[in-house]
């Protein structure tokens, strides 16, 4: 699927999800509000890099750490895991058994100051990019919190509509089609360079 792609845009660069990061990963998914948001139960830091391998092997999912240029320590280097520019993660998951051609998105904007920059917009934006290039995805879907405003409007400012609304589990699932005319206005050229090792 492309496990050791970089992907460099114009605010974020998304990175593999790497050893180096779980600790700060795991200090993120401390916060009750977080685990909440995401849906998560809390792990220990052990359990945490077992999940972090398992993430990295799992060919029905990509992950990609989610890098602000702003936060960079000197130039950005290939290999260095830049932990003092994380600010959140960024998934696709492969979880329809009968679509190999929809995928679920789920986007984490970890560091509270770092919220509402457009970071999350642009690390949606460029994994949805990959995807359809690199993954023959067709049709995203998300399943939010219902109160998590936020996000609903950013999703829908990216073209997705609610399909369902779930009372028992307070989540929205939004999908988006991807045609070839929305594909071209919506992806093209937000991915600066996607470099795989």
């Amino acid at each position: 699927m492309g496990k050791n792609a970089i992907l460099e845009g114009k605010k974020i660069v998304l990175i593999p999800y790497m050893e180096a990061h779980v600790s700060k990963y795991h200090e993120w998914m401390q916060d009750p509000s977080l685990l909440q948001a995401t849906g998560s139960d809390p792990l220990t830091l052990d359990e945490e890099y077992e999940m972090q391998l398992t993430w990295t092997q799992d060919p029905n999912k990509q992950t990609f750490i989610i890098l602000d240029r702003e936060l960079i320590d000197g130039d950005f280097t290939i290999g260095d895991p830049h932990v003092e520019a994380m600010v959140g993660d960024v998934n696709v998951y492969l979880n329809d058994l009968d679509d190999s051609h929809k995928a679920e998105i789920e986007i984490m904007i970890a560091e509270p100051k770092r919220r509402g920059k457009g970071l999350g917009k642009e690390a949606v934006v460029m994994m949805m990019e990959f995807a359809v290039e690199n993954m023959g995805i067709h049709v995203f879907s998300t399943k939010i919190g219902d109160l998590n405003e936020a996000s609903i409007h950013m999703f829908q400012k990216l073209g997705f509509e609610e399909v369902s609304h779930s009372h028992v589990f307070k989540e929205v699932t939004m999908e988006l089609l991807v045609k070839e005319i929305k594909c071209k206005e919506l992806l093209v050229g937000n991915i600066i360079r996607q470099i795989t090792n």
